[in-house]
């Protein structure tokens, strides 16, 4: 490694242990198996002073659940989550709660209570920030050569990648589920 990359290292290193340091965090876990229940309990943790932090899927000791993290902050913020199993509507229903002045915040794919698969976005709005226009563009591949051609198409349009996540959907089978933004 070179002498930059070893003090790029320390600095980033020296950094977090500033913050961490310097401030105490108060979090809160909200886990399910059922989708249609995390709106609800994103904004009811919302209402009680909590933002998005992280978000993932996987097998729990609860079974087959969504996780979700929250930290405490003075800042308010509403949610909205997608979820569905055919990509293919979610790029509407994306760009719909972008154009209500949601932003993107995570996602994840996990495997529902009832045997499906499903990709997970969720969408964030802080009441207190400038409307502006983003522009989202989901892809879905099957295959990296495939997402890497995409995903450098969208580039030289502008577009950022925002998060992905892989997994099985019920019409594409295995897809690399690609989220880009553009402001």
């Amino acid at each position: 490694m070179s002498t930059t990359g070893k003090l790029v290292c320390l600095t980033i290193v020296a950094g977090a242990m500033t913050i961490a340091a310097g401030q105490k965090f108060d979090y809160k876990i909200l886990a399910t198996n059922k989708t249609s229940t995390m709106e609800k309990e994103l904004n009811e943790a919302a209402a009680a002073g909590y933002i998005f932090s992280a978000v993932m899927g996987g097998d729990t000791v609860g079974g087959k659940e969504a996780v979700i993290a929250m930290v405490k902050s003075p800042a308010k913020r509403s949610y909205k989550l997608l979820a569905t199993n055919k990509t293919s509507t979610m790029q509407k229903e994306l760009q719909a709660l972008a154009d209500e002045g949601f932003d993107y915040v995570g996602q994840t794919v996990y495997q529902t209570a009832l045997g499906g698969h499903e990709v997970v976005i969720i969408m964030e709005k802080d009441p207190a920030k400038k409307a502006h226009k983003t522009s989202y563009r989901l892809l879905a591949t099957t295959k990296t050569s495939t997402t890497e051609k995409e995903l450098n198409l969208a580039g030289q349009d502008g577009y950022s990648l925002v998060g992905m996540t892989v997994g099985k959907t019920a019409f594409g089978g295995s897809e690399i589920v690609s989220i880009l933004r553009k402001d």
